[in-house]
């Protein structure tokens, strides 16, 4: 391989990785803020009020993390011992340290990706459910999708194909979470409203500090009652705050730049393009994830970070993610530095 190259590295192991720029960060000193545990923020609730009418909820609650507004609805949906459905490799059963089954008691069981990458069939969810049974059968509650699918590359469900997996799960009796950490991207890709890729789900999440750019914060939405018990949850699970509209203004923000997401799919396809040209083998991206199938996922990544590209090792693959502090410039310097496989 050639020496590294000189120059400033290309952070690409998340979206989670941007920085609030100066709009933001003047947003978040000049925000009107209130005791949100107490008598409420009225930035936070102008937040929560904007993200319910952008997912045709009726009520939504923010909260610091995506992984806590998983959880939040997995504890209000979940009775311990009751079994949940999800997607293989969703980030629930997979990269949240278990707490769908520390603390919310739920056992899981992952669905085939028999109808694309990340995405099961309705048969897939029908098929798992369990019918009758003794008393100590298992008992199916819930099923949680996750559009985009992370550990597939960042693939989108369509919305008819979410109303169908919806629909077979409330026929057989499931309630609906969806993760949407990066339901904004598969909005962008796909030119729809968010409204539609949330149809029918009984609660979805939505992240803010991945490619929309907040330092912190994702918005859990549905139902009003759903949403007073997650607050509730919330508190016990010590994610009630403060003066929290400083975090909610940066995501009022974000949510104003929900269309320039194109940008990093543009990237994406860019990067992809060039590593194949340089003889590695990818898929072309659906949204901003690229993965790179490698022999040794570890060892590559401590090499790319040699040559200044930094990512992560995702299963039998390396996952880069562009974003908005990555520009084009970024990622023409990261093609031209890539080492040729061997």
């Amino acid at each position: 391989m050639a020496p590294p190259p000189a120059g400033p590295q290309v952070d690409l192991r998340s979206d989670t990785v941007t920085r609030p720029d100066a709009r933001m960060r003047r947003a978040m000193a000049d925000a009107e803020v209130g005791d949100d545990v107490l008598d409420g923020d009225p930035t936070m609730r102008a937040l929560e009020e904007e993200v319910a009418g952008l997912l045709g909820a009726e009520d939504a609650l923010w909260v610091p993390s995506g992984s806590m507004g998983n959880l939040i609805a997995l504890c209000v949906r979940l009775e311990r011992g009751d079994r949940f459905l999800a997607p293989d490799q969703a980030h629930v059963l997979e990269q949240e340290v278990g707490t769908a089954a520390w603390l919310a008691g739920g056992m899981p069981r992952a669905l085939p990706w028999t109808a694309g990458p990340g995405r099961p069939s309705p048969a897939d969810v029908t098929g798992a459910v369990a019918r009758g049974g003794p008393y100590f059968a298992l008992r199916d509650r819930l099923l949680c999708l996750e559009n985009t699918h992370n550990a597939a590359g960042g693939t989108v469900t369509s919305p008819s194909e979410h109303r169908e997996l919806v629909a077979a799960a409330h026929a057989a009796g499931l309630l609906v979470h969806l993760d949407g950490a990066r339901l904004w991207n598969a909005a962008v890709a796909l030119g729809v409203r968010v409204a539609e890729l949330a149809e029918g789900a009984d609660s979805v999440q939505v992240c803010l500090s991945k490619g929309l750019g907040a330092p912190v914060g994702s918005v859990l939405a549905g139902g009003a009652a759903f949403v007073r018990e997650g607050r509730r949850v919330r508190k016990m699970l010590g994610g009630g705050v403060r003066q929290g509209g400083i975090l909610a203004a940066a995501g009022l923000v974000a949510l104003g730049r929900v269309d320039r997401l194109a940008e990093d799919h543009e990237h994406a396809r860019l990067l992809a393009a060039g590593l194949a040209e340089r003889g590695w083998k990818t898929d072309v991206p659906q949204t901003n994830i690229v993965l790179l199938p490698v022999d040794d996922p570890p060892r590559t990544v401590e090499l790319l970070a040699g040559y200044g590209i930094r990512t992560v090792p995702t299963g039998d693959a390396v996952r880069m993610i562009t974003h908005c502090d990555v520009t084009r410039e970024d990622v023409l310097r990261v093609v031209d530095a890539f080492p040729a496989p061997v």
